[in-house]
């Protein structure tokens, strides 16, 4: 089994999608990144699920170069599941997976576990709770609400002008601020070749404004939308980092008595909200150890 990240294509619901991969034996591990993020997020896990026996799969997010911006402009969290459940019905083997999302791609797991549970064994998360925690937080938590004011900014038509400012200045402040102490030069590179087109990055926002604005809402994918905010019934570890400037700590704490027993909760020490880039050895030993 080759232990060394390749890059592949696939097509899936209708988009052209490139992905890292790491080995070609085992049932799908898929590794779902998030904003601002790109698949090489994934670049330390990947050869360890590889080595515990899974075929471990990382896509660039629909949008995100150099997969291709849709033709159908979905992009609630909703498209971003039942692109996990395609990459599942095309590289899965016929055998029940693990799902594994960070950022965006939390919720997406979330809601992929829920929409199709025969499909995943396992789910890890990390960034996004599980459940309710984030909607109330914006609700009660007024420094969680000060923490989340991109989410906001990025429903004007200014988002379009200030974040590609400077060669993307934007998406290093961002770094800064979410991993504090933490250098992102290399991640953040990565993020920029993917959103540096214009299409690409009208995409990545789009994210948000399916969310909170006015973005498209597909009514086709009402269900799979809903899963996404629902706990899913798998064995699930849920990992936070502890000096994370994008969702507080005190976000995750309050998910524990919104989660069924399956839930594990971990806050990661000396982590940001890139936690799985800024503690690898940490993170990623303990996703092999519960995926085990």
């Amino acid at each position: 089994m080759s232990s060394s990240i390749e890059t592949r294509q696939a097509t899936v619901n209708g988009v052209d999608f490139t992905y890292l991969a790491c080995g070609d034996e085992g049932p799908l591990a898929l590794c779902l990144h998030g904003f601002p993020d790109s698949a090489h997020s994934w670049r330390h896990l990947l050869p360890e699920l590889a080595a515990a026996g899974y075929r471990a799969v990382a896509p660039f997010q629909r949008g995100y170069a150099p997969t291709a911006v849709p033709a159908d402009g979905r992009y609630q969290t909703g498209a971003l599941a039942l692109d996990a459940i395609g990459f599942h019905e095309l590289l899965g083997n016929d055998e029940p997976g693990v799902i594994i999302g960070h950022d965006w791609g939390a919720p997406a797991t979330h809601g992929a576990a829920v929409h199709a549970p025969d499909r995943w064994r396992t789910v890890v998360s990390m960034a996004v709770p599980p459940g309710a925690a984030l909607s109330l937080a914006f609700l009660t938590n007024l420094d969680q609400l000060k923490r989340s004011w991109y989410m906001f900014f990025f429903q004007h038509p200014l988002a379009d002008m200030v974040v590609p400012a400077n060669d993307l200045a934007f998406i290093d402040r961002i770094w800064q601020d979410w991993s504090p102490g933490h250098d992102g030069a290399v991640d953040a590179a990565h993020v920029k070749d993917c959103l540096r087109d214009p299409a690409h990055l009208t995409a990545a926002l789009g994210y948000y404004r399916a969310t909170l604005g006015d973005g498209y809402k597909d009514p086709a994918l009402d269900a799979l939308q809903a899963a996404a905010q629902e706990v899913p019934t798998q064995p699930m570890l849920y990992l936070h980092g502890a000096d994370d400037g994008c969702i507080g700590a005190e976000v995750a704490e309050s998910a524990r008595a919104m989660v069924t027993p399956n839930v594990t909760i971990e806050i990661v020490e000396g982590a940001g909200h890139f936690l799985q880039l800024e503690r690898p050895e940490v993170v990623n030993a303990r996703v092999i150890e519960f995926l085990g």
